[in-house]
């Protein structure tokens, strides 16, 4: 979770704190007004927890100050442009967030990544695709539009064809042994990754597991036009536009270029991957 992200849930914490205060109701007298457990209130006053629409609303007149309930939820909308949910991003289904992919990968002319446990989304295949999608259903329990959102990552794929784009992608090793489908779709996978090396519009290098590295392959990253990062974790995608923030995460993906291998070197390796499977 990004330093920016965290300071503004405390500040809007302590909004919420200030008009309990007002209130002259401590948070467990508060809490019942609400009908709430006391551990809600204290979280959401520490910056400890993420307030849904409901929440404010709920905190603004529980407060007697309704009227705030639309300041509250600007706050959080502005908190929530940075850090979103995949839950809340999923709620929608698959398709919903692969056509936002597509729309924004599409408009852009340059994009640096790096993937440290995945194939990224624009070199997948359809049966890799839906390994992956099916995942993630299952793990958050999130609607399974799985054929929707292979048949919208797979429209995302067109952008890498068409001329006056590029993008500059990374690969940690690792993830060239992450077996996300059957074996069979795994390798050919790996065949399919192997063919977009030396596209005049891609740029694509694998990071060995053996390289001396002055970093540790963390998450994985998208650098849009060096105006936006989208960072992945485990349960949210973060979207970091401050100056900064992109030239952070630019720095670092500077490095992982000085440590990849490309060419006949990044064949090798991807050829050692699929070598490694059991197809028996």
């Amino acid at each position: 979770m990004s330093t920016d992200y965290q300071q503004s849930r405390e500040a809007l914490g302590a909004r919420l704190r200030e008009l309990r205060t007002e209130t002259e109701l401590n948070g467990k007298e508060f809490a019942e007004r609400l009908g709430w457990q006391r551990s809600k209130v204290s979280r959401l006053e520490n910056g400890k927890q993420t307030a849904s629409d409901a929440d404010v609303a709920a905190w603004a007149q529980a407060a007697g100050h309704p009227e705030l309930a639309d300041e509250l939820q600007r706050s959080l909308r502005a908190l929530e442009t940075a850090y979103r949910s995949w839950r809340r991003e999923l709620a929608a289904g698959h398709r919903a967030v692969q056509e936002r992919h597509v729309v924004q990968e599409a408009q852009a002319e340059t994009i640096h990544l790096f993937e440290s446990g995945i194939i990224p989304g624009i070199f997948q295949t359809s049966e890799y695709a839906r390994g992956v999608l099916s995942d993630v259903s299952d793990r958050l329990g999130t609607r399974r539009d799985i054929e929707e959102g292979v048949r919208a990552r797979m429209k995302r794929q067109e952008a890498v064809y068409e001329p006056g784009r590029h993008f500059h992608a990374l690969i940690w090793e690792a993830a060239l042994y992450v077996v996300r489908c059957p074996p069979e779709a795994m390798a050919a996978q790996l065949t399919r990754l192997s063919g977009f090396i030396g596209l005049d519009t891609v740029t694509l290098g694998v990071i060995p597991l053996g390289a001396r590295t002055p970093f540790s392959p963390k998450h994985g990253f998208w650098i849009i036009d060096e105006r936006l990062v989208v960072a992945d974790t485990w349960n949210a995608e973060l979207w970091l536009d401050s100056s900064d923030d992109v030239a952070f995460y630019r720095r670092m993906w500077d490095l992982m270029y000085e440590a990849a291998a490309f060419d006949h070197q990044a064949h090798r390796l991807i050829g050692r991957a699929r070598a490694a499977l059991d197809l028996t």
